[in-house]
């Protein structure tokens, strides 16, 4: 009788304060229930719908396991491993706790302990400093006024507006079947990989010093504005009050929550036969995963201290080279050195190192020119200008002249 009882809510409820009705009887969304249920509310659901409807009373069924500790053991007061919700969100905050269901294989048993809580911290906390680093270089920038039409953004910027997008498709599409540890495991990878591994680490020097008006600054910014735009609607579903707050900061006129809102809408796609396409980038990014390690290794050695006091001549194969002479003199501003040149492979000296990337071998040297107090690039031309004898050319031209123009990064 209880399997019965339960089993007929869809008549009590969905023709009650829930009215979900239709022509041919009520059915609700979504049941969502633990994988016992498979023999109990599911089952006795579809049996009393069938009977009375001649349709299951639900669209779709999702089902879960069930928590057990780290040792996959059933959580139980005298075992004393119980885990209390309410004990993680006095401690860790809900957003926490709603990150680590998310990040959780629910088709299984879900594991859960203090110290996978802790993981689940450190994750959130990536995620929110990298929300915090786009706001804080979003200061003064007004969309009415200063966001730029795509076709007038960096290449770089266009290439991270598309990368946005296709991980938004990939996120939606997560969301529409219920795999949440998917768009966790998107949108944690991408704070970690494409924007703190590489992107956010790139256009530090063109936010920092070029002119506050100029093209190459407003267009990091408009990237950045599209990127915080979509990646508060992401994470809204799980991070509920992170993104909130961080609506609130956002610039620009919008309503008093995310959840109001829909999927930003104004990500732009790289054009076909774009010279600088999503290829080149994953290239580029190969290239530099390539010089960081080799960088690593010398700062480990004491060799060098930061990377713009390294000069790196990179030795590589024909097509290799054909893609990394595109940005030109720029290409030094994406490998974050101070120079950066190219030489065929043939070339190599005995002591270049061998990288992962086919093709490719490259020597790092300790720069001998003077370091440039403004923007720390070690340059040739520091201290040309009289009046500025601890800066580069470039920061004087950024300073008091019409500024640098960059195309690519």
């Amino acid at each position: 009788d209880v399997w019965f009882d339960s089993g007929t809510t869809h008549w009590h409820v969905l023709r009650g304060s829930h009215n979900l009705g239709h022509a041919s009887g009520p059915r609700a969304d979504l049941y969502l229930e633990g994988s016992d249920q498979h023999r109990g509310w599911f089952h006795s659901s579809l049996l009393t719908g069938a009977a009375i409807d001649g349709h299951a009373p639900y669209k779709e069924l999702l089902t879960h396991g069930f928590v057990v500790d780290e040792n996959g053991r059933k959580m139980s007061k005298s075992l004393g491993n119980v885990v209390a919700p309410q004990e993680v969100n006095d401690s860790l905050g809900a957003d926490i706790l709603r990150l680590w269901v998310s990040s959780t294989d629910y088709s299984g048993e879900m594991a859960v302990s203090k110290v996978i809580l802790q993981r689940s911290a450190d994750s959130y906390r990536r995620i929110r400093n990298t929300a915090r680093f786009l706001l804080s270089n979003l200061s003064g920038f007004d969309p009415a006024q200063h966001l730029l039409p795509a076709e007038d953004m960096l290449a770089l910027d266009r290439w991270a507006v598309d990368r946005a997008l296709l991980l938004q498709r990939e996120i939606e599409e997560a969301y529409d079947s219920y795999r949440f540890w998917s768009v966790y495991q998107k949108v944690h990878n991408f704070c970690v990989q494409e924007l703190g591994g590489f992107y956010l680490d790139i256009i530090k020097d063109r936010q920092y010093t070029t002119a506050a008006d100029s093209v190459a600054r407003r267009s990091c910014q408009s990237a950045l504005y599209h990127i915080a735009e979509a990646l508060v609607r992401w994470i809204a579903p799980v991070l509920s009050f992170t993104a909130d707050e961080l609506w609130t900061y956002l610039p620009g006129v919008r309503n008093e929550s995310v959840m109001l809102n829909g999927w930003y809408q104004g990500l732009s796609e790289l054009p076909e036969g774009f010279e600088l396409d999503r290829a080149f980038w994953e290239r580029v990014m190969a290239v530099k995963v390539a010089v960081n390690k080799e960088m690593e290794n010398l700062r480990a050695a004491k060799a060098i201290g930061g990377n713009l006091q390294a000069e790196v001549t990179l030795y590589a194969e024909d097509s290799l080279i054909a893609d990394l002479n595109k940005p030109g003199n720029e290409l030094r501003f994406v490998l974050i050195t101070s120079t950066a040149s190219l030489a065929p492979l043939a070339s190599a000296p005995s002591d270049a190192v061998e990288t992962e990337v086919a093709g490719l071998k490259l020597k790092v040297l300790k720069s001998g020119h003077a370091k440039c107090a403004r923007c720390w690039h070690h340059r040739e031309d520091v201290g040309v200008n009289p009046a500025h004898p601890e800066i580069c050319g470039r920061c004087v031209d950024n300073i008091e002249g019409a500024g640098e123009v960059r195309h690519y990064a």
